[in-house]
């Protein structure tokens, strides 16, 4: 018998036929299926099984029932796949070799005649965003599928079946990345990248949240990371702040977009002193001369250009919190973003008096640079709420904007007695 068994998604175009064909044609293939949700696209040979969702808990349950090889190949995708030579080999090799309970690989991605590398993150044991990328191809042992794929059925998953089962196989067997490009996946997905980005956000999705969210709490607790809601207030009592707040932006060759964003912040009106703090990592196209013309006409910005040369956003955002100028509470604002009013910041602190918390997340609205609303609209962080928003939040691409912190709780080594 050959070690495994695919399963291939078909869910309205014209992949799925090619995609189950190279994998006959790699000799490792014992049997092949097609998951469909109704239509044609089954090659002469191959059985197409109707399915409610590519990713329901009774789904998984129907790859587990029909999978009789040690492993189990899933495409996660119904998009174009071109196998590099020996490739399933390779998975199906490095599988063998580890033990490992999911095994998935680098690839290049193929958006018209462009062809790049997309390397992939190694999973952790906190690798439980609901959208981490395995890439389009994973090889899973059979085993565990079918010890988990009644239980994950059970609990009626409508689109968190594959979810669940990977955090399952997580709690008890290796997850291993092959760092090596093996294949090409053909990207015909013509949204713009900043659409795509934010679909766990769409309102249309909310439904689907709300079940990740479950399984993602199931998980922490099982696991034992589960943050239960016990929470004590912050204590502002703190005295040394020249500025109740400062707004960090972080930005490096932003020039026609900085401006708006600064420009927004020093229209602000508060009944409390405020600053702007903007860290310039070493910009390149008139960026550090705009904002240098800005600062010399407002004393209230500080234009700060780290003498380190090797920060990211991240590095830009701790160069900013651990100033001398950062105010009490600190607002980031991204360098391509602008405050929807005047009133923004004082709203912000006006939530971090109220209810006494080292964290505040405020709600945005998606634009082009026209100002006008484009998908998915407003986001309003319903995933964040009081009772398990710190444990959903693992699961989340982001905090989204705005976001604010009492300085003292994320600039810990400035405060340092």
């Amino acid at each position: 018998m050959k070690p495994v068994t695919a399963f291939v998604p078909h869910a309205g175009n014209n992949a799925a036929r090619d995609n189950v064909q190279q994998l006959l044609q790699s000799g490792l293939v014992e049997t092949a299926y097609i998951l469909s949700r109704g239509g044609n696209g089954a090659p002469a040979g191959v059985e197409s099984i109707h399915v409610d969702s590519i990713t329901s808990g009774q789904t998984i349950r129907e790859l587990a029932e029909r999978a009789q090889t040690p492993l189990v190949m899933f495409v996660l995708h119904d998009t174009p796949i071109e196998l590099g030579q020996f490739a399933a080999d390779r998975m199906v090799d490095v599988a063998n070799a580890t033990g490992a309970g999911l095994v998935y690989a680098d690839y290049w991605a193929v958006k018209g005649e462009s062809r790049a590398l997309n390397p992939l993150t190694e999973y952790q044991l906190g690798s439980i965003r609901d959208d981490f990328n395995f890439g389009s191809i994973v090889i899973v042992k059979t085993a565990l599928l079918k010890e988990f794929a009644d239980e994950i059925a059970r609990a009626g998953h409508q689109f968190a079946g594959w979810y669940a089962l990977r955090l399952a196989i997580s709690r008890v067997s290796l997850i291993v990345h092959i760092n090596e490009p093996l294949y090409s996946r053909i990207d015909f997905d013509a949204r713009k990248s900043g659409e795509k980005m934010f679909d766990y956000v769409d309102p249309r999705n909310r439904a689907v949240q709300i079940e990740m969210e479950a399984v993602a709490t199931e998980h922490l607790k099982k696991i034992g990371a589960y943050l239960k809601p016990d929470f004590k207030p912050v204590s502002f009592d703190d005295s040394g702040f020249e500025f109740e707040a400062s707004v960090i932006i972080p930005v490096r060759n932003r020039v026609k977009t900085i401006g708006d964003a600064v420009e927004s912040v020093l229209k602000q009106k508060t009944n409390f002193p405020f600053n702007l703090i903007v860290v310039d990592n070493h910009s390149t196209d008139g960026t550090s001369e705009l904002l240098s013309s800005i600062a010399a006409k407002d004393r209230r910005m500080v234009h700060l250009i780290p003498d380190r040369k090797d920060l990211g956003i991240g590095g830009c955002w701790n160069a900013g919190v651990h100033h001398e100028k950062c105010g009490r509470f600190a607002i980031q604002l991204d360098s391509d973003d602008i405050y929807s009013g005047e009133s923004t910041v004082q709203q912000i602190v006006d939530v971090f008096r109220k209810e006494k918390c080292a964290m505040v997340v405020g709600s945005y609205r998606m634009t082009n640079f026209k100002l006008e609303e484009i998908p998915p609209g407003v986001i309003d962080h319903k995933e964040w709420t009081p009772d398990n928003g710190r444990n959903n939040a693992l699961r989340i691409n982001g905090l989204g904007a705005p976001r604010a912190f009492y300085t003292p709780s994320c600039a810990r080594s400035r405060f340092r007695m």
